[in-house]
């Protein structure tokens, strides 16, 4: 099984990224905590996930915006998410 590099994430302009594993592989993925799902382009599903149109779930026809405009939805695609998480563990030998 793949991993992921453990805990690092970057500031890409405004945006932070990580990388995580998503179908036993690497993928750049901007983290979000506050949002409920990601909505992806179709260019980042075609690089990412070649036979992506195979997992296309059918959804109600909705309409999102964005800065740079309406989106439309063409579907849902589920993934599992490997998000790795490090833990720094330190031992103190003083009292409080």
């Amino acid at each position: 099984m793949v991993t992921p590099t453990n805990g690092l994430a970057y500031i890409q302009g405004t945006a932070t990224t990580m990388t995580v594993c998503i179908d036993n592989a690497q993928h750049p993925l901007i983290i979000d905590s506050g949002a409920h799902c990601s909505i992806v382009a179709r260019y980042y599903l075609e690089n990412h996930f070649p036979n992506w149109e195979k997992d296309l779930l059918p959804t109600k026809a909705k309409n999102f915006k964005s800065a740079s405009g309406k989106m439309t939805s063409i579907g849902t695609v589920i993934k599992e998410i490997i998000i790795p998480i490090g833990r720094v563990i330190s031992d103190s030998t003083h009292s409080l």
